[in-house]
């Protein structure tokens, strides 16, 4: 299939998180038949006073070691490493234009003890081209466990048509059900700005049900929050489907996610995908 130069790009630093970024992304590789591109980033002088050389090349060596050891780890047809110098949002995020997808764990080797996600996943999930998967919480099969369903909010913005199109693919890719998601309690207003919602929403998920008739798809409206609903159907999901933020129903304006979504990325108890509009 046609693919970005990079395919599913995957942040590696070597922690627990990272290796579960990439046990993820590279499953997501092989399902979508595309390259699987590791990427590793260092900063001049991050190893540290030097005891023999100069502190670059110690920081070079000491990336390139780490990135050694994710490329061997992973399984995967067709693996690119990719070792580049610079903070490693920045440069997931300036990637991720040649990307299909970019892959990051909730947390890496420099969060501080104690949180939940750290400041890479939060800024490549606000500032990347492609949409972002932060893998957190379950998503393994085990035994005779039967594959949970791809959950997407919708509520009849651009960027949920934009996750909706993702999900769907998602579950077209998987053979399993898509379960689509409008919660009205958050809508501003009246009973009729709610009615609005919900019918945008509606015909949003009929085009795309148009266009793929062999997906099965559940629809759950509801008048809880979105945060709450959202939560509650990703219990056992395989994989959670949000917009980067909704049509103006919370977070600052201007802010490159929205409430909803920012607290998912914090509570998600699953892979959590996060699609822009660009």
């Amino acid at each position: 299939m046609a693919s970005t130069d990079y395919g599913v790009l995957v942040g590696y630093d070597g922690s627990s998180s990272s290796h579960q970024a990439l046990s993820w992304a590279a499953h997501e590789a092989r399902a979508r038949g595309v390259l699987l591109t590791v990427c590793h980033t260092w900063i001049p002088g991050s190893a540290g006073p030097p005891l023999a050389g100069e502190p670059e090349d110690l920081a070079r060596e000491s990336a390139e070691r780490i990135l050694a050891t994710g490329g061997r780890s992973v399984v995967a047809p067709d693996v690119r490493l990719l070792l580049a110098e610079g903070p490693a949002a920045a440069v997931l995020c300036e990637h991720s234009d040649a990307a299909d997808v970019v892959v990051v764990g909730s947390r890496g080797l420099s969060g501080l003890s104690g949180l939940m996600l750290g400041s890479v996943s939060l800024q490549v999930a606000a500032c990347a081209s492609a949409p972002v998967v932060v893998v957190r919480g379950h998503w393994r099969p085990a035994g005779q466990y039967q594959p949970g369903p791809i959950v997407v909010g919708v509520d009849g913005s651009k960027a949920a048509e934009h996750a909706l199109a993702f999900a769907g693919a998602e579950a077209a890719r998987r053979d399993v059900p898509l379960m689509v998601v409008c919660a009205l309690s958050d809508a501003p207003g009246s009973l009729a700005v709610a009615h609005d919602i919900a019918d945008d929403a509606e015909q949003t998920i009929l085009r795309w049900e148009k266009d793929h008739p062999g997906v099965e798809v559940h629809r759950r409206i509801t008048i809880e929050s979105p945060r709450a609903s959202l939560l509650a159907a990703a219990q056992d999901a395989q994989l959670l489907v949000v917009g980067c933020r909704g049509r103006g129903l919370g977070g600052a304006r201007g802010m490159p996610l929205g409430s909803v979504t920012h607290t998912l990325l914090w509570q998600a108890p699953c892979p959590l995908a996060v699609v822009h509009t660009h």
